[in-house]
């Protein structure tokens, strides 16, 4: 949100010197001089920079924008390191900044991985899938989701090893080797994989974990969602924070462009 802010204050600093100098300034300049003058730098500057910054910030703010993945809470499907695009216009054209809606196009549909703003802050962008629509009653005990009285199955796939950065009795961070199991879902019309763990999470009380824990079937409200991450025993996710609501909607992601440590992932889709 900062970047599209200082990006915003960019393009309307350099747009309005590139207007008065066209309109007005040039004019001055050159009355009453042979020959033409040079354009003082903030305007070569201001011409230089304008349309560059116009394209770009129009490209993020309506088309597609690129994030990077900063943790393992989507495992297996995004990896820390990933950097992916998101699609700007599956959820609506909004305004830039304020993330308002003029234009509906859809909603996000169950099993959708997307980017929102943060609930508790919206500076920070998230990243998990969509589990619950408005109206969608969940349940989630001993490692199994269920949706409006549907089981949701799970097909065992393989054991899945992977390095879980945590610290120690001092505070240091270290890595610790943790294996999972590996298991196939399917949500909506999106089949993927998720990671469980041998482990019983902990949610403070009140929250919807905890409520779930309880055993307890809670409704997604009207214009809000259910997220949870694919690493479901590794993820900060619905069950810490609450319910998504549409107006943190951000985009679908949908591609892996570019990972620094794994080659073979770019290009991938995201489903």
């Amino acid at each position: 949100m900062y970047f599209a802010l200082f990006m915003l204050v960019i393009l309307l600093v350099s747009g309005v010197i590139w207007l008065l100098d066209s309109l007005f300034l040039r004019q001055r300049r050159q009355a009453g001089v042979l020959g033409t003058v040079p354009d003082p730098w903030y305007v070569e500057y201001s011409k230089s920079f304008f349309p560059v910054i116009l394209l770009v910030f129009s490209v993020r703010s309506f088309i597609v924008e690129p994030f990077k993945i900063p943790s393992g809470s989507m495992m297996p499907t995004l990896l820390a390191g990933d950097y992916i695009l998101v699609n700007k216009f599956t959820y609506g054209l909004r305004i830039p900044i304020l993330n308002t809606v003029f234009y509906p196009i859809s909603h996000p549909q169950r099993g959708d991985v997307f980017v929102f703003h943060y609930p508790p802050d919206s500076t920070i962008d998230y990243i998990k899938r969509v589990v619950g629509l408005p109206g969608d009653k969940i349940q989630y005990r001993d490692k199994q989701l269920t949706i409006n009285g549907q089981v949701v199955a799970l097909d065992f796939t393989a054991p899945y090893q992977y390095a879980l950065n945590v610290n120690d009795e001092n505070g240091n961070p270290r890595a610790v080797d943790v294996t999972a199991s590996r298991l196939s879902e399917q949500l909506g019309a999106v089949r993927h994989d998720v990671l469980i763990h041998d482990i019983m999470n902990q949610y403070s009380p009140g929250s919807l974990g905890d409520q779930l824990m309880q055993g307890e079937a809670i409704t997604v409200p009207n214009g809000q969602y259910f997220a949870m991450g694919d690493n479901r025993d590794n993820s900060s996710d619905s069950r810490v924070w609450g319910f998504v609501d549409q107006k943190h909607l951000v985009g679908k992601a949908f591609f892996i462009w570019f990972n620094f440590d794994q080659w073979r992932r770019i290009g991938q889709h995201i489903g």
